[in-house]
């Protein structure tokens, strides 16, 4: 009797195995990136209400962040600084830059700016600034070398397996005190043994790995 179908097709449902499989693994691999923090959060670059530049704040004139972000030292947020910070140059340099309309306009209201957050971690997340600013971690481990942004985009995912690369080796970000806001600095040759005078002097806790570090 002859065959219906020619032998080739005997092979279809292998055909289709290998295809349906290699499908799935494109489909997983496409959602694990596309989906995932450093897709979607890296290089998040929100329009502000007045065009502010670090580049030219923090680099060309050398504003420290500490200038405007007052509470990094001493709170769980950094802060955002009031209009009146703004106006106390801006009422004699550039007072009448129609860039800065609404930050006059905020000054004579009372009504604080709305900034654009770009920086945020989820509400099940407790992040302390201080209490890395205050062992020695630099704003540039987190928010990249913003003194070179024009325009603050988000520098890494803040993802929980990034914050835990960072808890289960710390060394590397550990830096004098005096250097907490410079934006180019560089571990030195010896940063091994100063990071770990560093943990011993300040009684650092490492690794923090257990939930209650950050989940509480």
């Amino acid at each position: 009797m002859a065959q219906i179908f020619p032998k080739w097709t005997n092979k279809v449902p292998l055909y289709v195995a290998v295809g349906a499989g290699l499908t799935l693994i494109m489909i997983v691999g496409l959602v694990w990136y596309y989906a995932s923090p450093s897709y979607t959060d890296v290089g998040y670059r929100p329009t502000q209400p007045v065009p502010y530049s670090h580049k030219v704040h923090a680099r060309d004139l050398g504003l420290d962040c500490r200038f405007c972000h007052t509470g990094v030292e001493s709170s769980p947020v950094a802060g955002l600084p009031p209009t009146k910070t703004c106006m106390n140059c801006h009422n004699m340099i550039k007072a009448d830059s129609e860039k800065l309309a609404l930050v006059r306009e905020s000054f004579s209201s009372g009504k604080p700016l709305e900034w654009v957050r770009i920086h945020k971690s989820p509400d099940y997340v407790y992040f302390d600034h201080s209490a890395h600013i205050n062992v020695g971690v630099g704003c540039a481990s987190c928010h990249g070398n913003v003194a070179e942004m024009e325009v603050v985009a988000q520098h890494e995912t803040l993802s929980m397996g990034w914050c835990l690369t960072c808890h289960r080796n710390p060394e590397d970000h550990l830096r004098p005190a005096s250097e907490i806001t410079n934006m180019n600095w560089t571990p030195p040759a010896n940063q091994a043994e100063f990071a770990a005078k560093q943990i011993e002097r300040l009684k650092i806790k490492a690794p923090i790995t257990d939930c209650t570090g950050c989940h509480r």
